[in-house]
């Protein structure tokens, strides 16, 4: 069987760790240096109970409130990462507003979504509690991940969810996680 092709949008504000992110899990490797993004795509295969899934990242330039949403981002995308820094209330705010602006963009009601709080190894420095997090995850009906790029923390869980919950959406998965046969 050839693999499901899935597109999914890697978003948030500037230096919260997309890059870190994407690169740990598609080559496995931290990368320290800042180099802001202008746009990246990665792709890497994953299997998800049993079944192949070609995943391409679109890991995005750092948006901020007054970022204007690109419509590629809503086109032929099947699933976000929203991605925080922990250690950063503004970026915090700023996925939010990322939110709202995916919802006017697809004008649906849910939409696959795992919010990630990246640099849990920065605890020290920690702002946003994982409450925080969680809450508006409920909120948004996301799946909520905390994760450290740097440590390879629930960093391939990211994308194994997303690819679940673009499932879901798409009435491949029931929702209590039992395969449907049609």
């Amino acid at each position: 069987m050839p693999p499901k092709n899935r597109k999914v949008a890697v978003m948030g504000y500037r230096s919260v760790g997309k890059s870190s992110l994407c690169i740990q899990f598609v080559d496995g490797q931290f990368v320290d240096s800042y180099a802001p993004t202008i746009e990246n795509t990665f792709t890497k295969n994953l299997r998800v109970r049993g079944q192949e899934y070609g995943l391409e990242l679109v890991d995005t330039a750092g948006q901020d409130e007054y970022s204007i949403f690109p419509a590629q981002y809503s086109m032929d995308i099947h699933g976000y990462v929203l991605v925080y820094s922990i250690t950063s209330e503004k970026s915090f705010e700023v996925v939010q507003i990322i939110y709202e602006k995916i919802l006017d963009m697809m004008g649906k009601v849910t939409v696959p979504i795992v919010l990630v709080g990246n640099k849990t190894d920065l605890h020290m420095e920690r702002v946003v509690t994982t409450d925080q997090g969680r809450k508006i995850a409920e909120m948004w009906k996301a799946v909520f991940l905390e994760t450290s790029a740097k440590q390879h923390e629930a960093v391939n869980d990211i994308f194994t969810r997303v690819i679940l919950e673009i499932e879901k959406a798409d009435g491949n998965i029931s929702p209590e996680g039992k395969c449907r046969v049609s």
